[in-house]
């Protein structure tokens, strides 16, 4: 296995903001998800959504500056950018099922070649909480998955089939991982770059399906 060094969270972070386009409206999951809100540039309007009702949220609250009426799904303390506003639970799921968010960038514990995604449930500790999350991988337009590449005992967690509950099948467009940015296509896993300092075939090594590797493949910028 590959013992080179990997991405920090905040540069996963940050490179999934890269992903971002003007006028977008995005939904952060809980944990990476949502330090993109960090690195989204202040020259782009991005709309954040929250599913706990929340439209306009900014990045994360400063220490020491958060209003503790004011958290995100995953109950972080957030801060509102000017024209923000609250709603109904119910209002923020309609939103979702309506197909009015364009991406929703979402944890995962392991993605398929098919791009199938298992992130509520490992099953070992026998609970766990899906969440908004079922709805958010077919109610929004893309759907941006972002983990380590490998798990904690460094098995893959891009396989060729999940063995964790799913949350939904075919439904990840684009994995981004302390290692690579893959993009998931009718063929199969695309590499479409490595992690500085990283080669295709160090990521194929720890990456169980076979990755087609075009000749574009470039290191990651940031």
């Amino acid at each position: 296995m590959a013992t080179r060094e990997r991405l920090p969270r905040e540069v996963m972070a940050m490179r999934i903001a890269r992903e971002l386009k003007d006028g977008y409206y995005v939904n952060l999951g809980i944990g990476i998800p949502t330090l993109v809100s960090n690195y989204i540039p202040p020259e782009m309007t991005v709309i954040v959504h929250s599913e706990n009702g929340i439209l306009g949220v900014g990045p994360l609250a400063e220490p020491g500056q958060e209003d503790f009426e004011l958290i995100n799904a995953g109950g972080q303390h957030v801060t509102l950018v000017p024209g923000g506003c609250f709603f109904h639970h119910a209002d923020s799921f309609a939103m979702v099922r309506g197909g009015h968010i364009d991406v929703t960038v979402l944890g995962g514990l392991q993605v398929s070649e098919k791009g199938d995604l298992a992130n509520w449930m490992i099953p070992t500790r026998g609970v766990g909480s899906i969440g908004g999350a079922a709805d958010l991988v077919y109610g929004a337009k893309m759907l941006i998955v972002v983990m380590e590449h490998t798990a904690k005992d460094g098995q893959p967690k891009l396989v060729k089939k999940c063995s964790f509950p799913l949350t939904g099948k075919e439904c990840v467009k684009i994995v981004v991982t302390d290692v690579a940015v893959i993009d998931v296509t009718k063929e199969g896993l695309v590499l479409r770059e490595v992690a500085p300092g990283w080669t295709p075939r160090e990521v194929q090594a720890i990456t169980e399906p076979k990755l087609i590797v075009p000749k574009s493949v470039k290191e990651m910028e940031l």
